[in-house]
């Protein structure tokens, strides 16, 4: 059975619908309510359609000997203290839901544990999505479905075996699966954007793709390959400190990356030939026969 289209919310995700565009805000925030505010307020300006965060137990998601490990940052000397100083909890993500409401954006998360994304639940999020780091975790994806949500799988660092054993897992209603390529950033030549093609002819799902690339050009292709989401990390600026800000877009990329989807789609047409209005005054100047 085909489900070409999946309801995220008030809009309809899929064959014959616009690309929908998720500015990914994970934690670029740097553990400040501020900067999430101000990344918020850039996707909305620049036409995205959702913006995404991410949730983690810290405790659950790192083992205590990693937690441990030595790693100067701005919340203290150890790795965990950068974890837990990156996490927003139950105030903070309040006021982001009542901040995007307020503006009339989508918002969601990627959940890395159970204990997350019961957590996220409170908040009634349209959609959730399963980070590639989860696509393994079965456990984890059927916990996600007890909520009856749409459900968006990136697939990075997965081949095809392990993308068929979590479709499996999760079935095919209510679900898109993004192509992905995990390393940050991703060299052109590792993308594989015909994996799209690939993905849409094996599932018969929504496909669409997820870029951690540096530059623009390449998630336009995606749109044009038939990405129907198209997910691409956002930052105020990519030397900002932080593990994911330079493989991220800024606010004058993604308003670029935004409008140049929409022309796309507005070019690829419906590939009816016909002869334009517009071009009836030419043929009346230049044949001579007609």
């Amino acid at each position: 059975m085909k489900f070409k289209t999946v309801k995220l919310g008030d809009k309809t995700v899929g064959e014959g619908q616009p690309a929908y565009i998720i500015a990914e805000i994970g934690i670029n925030h740097n553990g400040s309510v501020d900067i999430a505010k101000q990344l918020i307020d850039v996707a909305i300006d620049c036409g995205c359609d959702a913006v995404k965060f991410q949730k983690r137990t810290v405790e659950v998601v790192y083992s205590a000997e990693e937690l441990a490990k030595p790693r100067e940052n701005p919340f203290g000397l150890t790795n965990g203290d950068l974890k837990r100083g990156l996490e927003f909890g139950q105030k903070q993500y309040s006021e982001i839901d009542k901040y995007c409401r307020q503006k009339g954006i989508a918002w969601t998360a990627s959940c890395w544990d159970e204990g997350a994304a019961d957590f996220m639940e409170k908040f009634n999020l349209p959609f959730y999505k399963i980070a590639s780091a989860s696509l393994t975790d079965d456990n984890l994806l059927k916990h996600h479905r007890k909520y009856g949500k749409p459900i968006i799988l990136s697939t990075g660092m997965s081949d095809l075996k392990l993308i068929e054993h979590a479709v499996g897992v999760l079935g095919k209603r209510d679900l898109i699966i993004l192509h992905c390529t995990s390393t940050y950033p991703s060299k052109p030549e590792e993308l594989n954007l015909r994996g799209i093609q690939t993905l849409s002819e094996r599932f018969g799902i929504p496909i669409g793709y997820s870029g951690h690339e540096v530059g623009l050009s390449t998630s336009v292709a995606a749109a044009v390959l038939g990405a129907c989401v198209i997910e691409r990390h956002i930052t105020l600026d990519r030397s900002m400190w932080g593990s994911d800000h330079a493989a991220s877009v800024e606010p004058q990329g993604l308003k670029r990356l935004v409008r140049d989807i929409r022309t796309i789609e507005a070019a690829l047409g419906n590939g009816v030939i016909k002869i334009y209005d517009s071009e009836k005054p030419i043929i009346s100047k230049l044949r001579r026969i007609y």
